[in-house]
Parts: structure tokens; C-alpha cells; sequence
């Protein structure tokens, strides 16, 4: 009787233990860039993190990003200006949609 006490413990400690690393999951930040040969790489910054992703045939997507609010900085070629976009929010586990963001000269 003792015995199946002890292995019903340990079994719960292993299953608490399994479920303790099932937190927030990263998500992503992607959208489209116009013109779409006037970028290099999307920033996306937070109060505690900034990620980058290559711009390529205007599209981007910014991986691994936990969940919060960002600011997501277009990287321009010359002759365009860097633009931003703010308040974009990563929920947990999913791909926020920065939309269009468009590049002045």
C-alpha cells in the first residue's frame, strides 16, 4: 500500500512537471511592404525584445515573437524612408497581421 502511494507521487510531480513548460507561446508578426524592392528587413521592437526578418519581394514575417504590443520598423533602401508602424499585437501562440505598410521617398 505504501509502495503505490509513493508512485502516485512521483507520477504527479512528472505530470506537473510536464505541464509547468506549456506557457505562452511565441508567435509571429508578418505583412507586405509597398514598393516591394524599396525595403531590406522589418524590426519589430518591444519594451524587452527586438527581432528581424528579411524583406523579400516585399513580404516579411518576424518569427519567434512573444506575445505583447510592438512597434515594427520598415529598413528602407535609398531613395525611401524608414517607416514604422506601431501598436502591433502578437497573441499567444499566433501570426499578427501588420498589413501594408507603405514607404515614402
Amino acid at each position: 500500500m505504501k509502495l503505490s502511494k509513493i508512485r502516485m507521487v512521483i507520477l504527479g510531480i512528472m505530470a506537473a512537471g510536464l505541464f509547468a513548460f506549456t506557457g505562452l507561446q511565441s508567435g509571429s508578426i508578418k505583412g507586405t511592404v509597398s514598393p516591394s524592392d524599396g525595403a531590406v528587413r522589418a524590426w519589430a521592437e518591444s519594451s524587452s525584445d527586438t527581432l528581424k526578418a528579411d524583406v523579400i519581394n516585399g513580404s516579411y514575417e518576424i518569427t519567434n515573437v512573444k506575445p505583447g504590443s510592438y512597434r515594427v520598423i520598415i529598413e528602407a533602401k535609398p531613395p525611401y524612408r524608414n517607416a514604422a508602424k506601431e501598436n502591433v499585437t502578437v497573441n499567444d501562440g499566433q501570426a499578427a497581421d501588420a498589413g501594408e505598410i507603405k514607404l515614402e521617398k
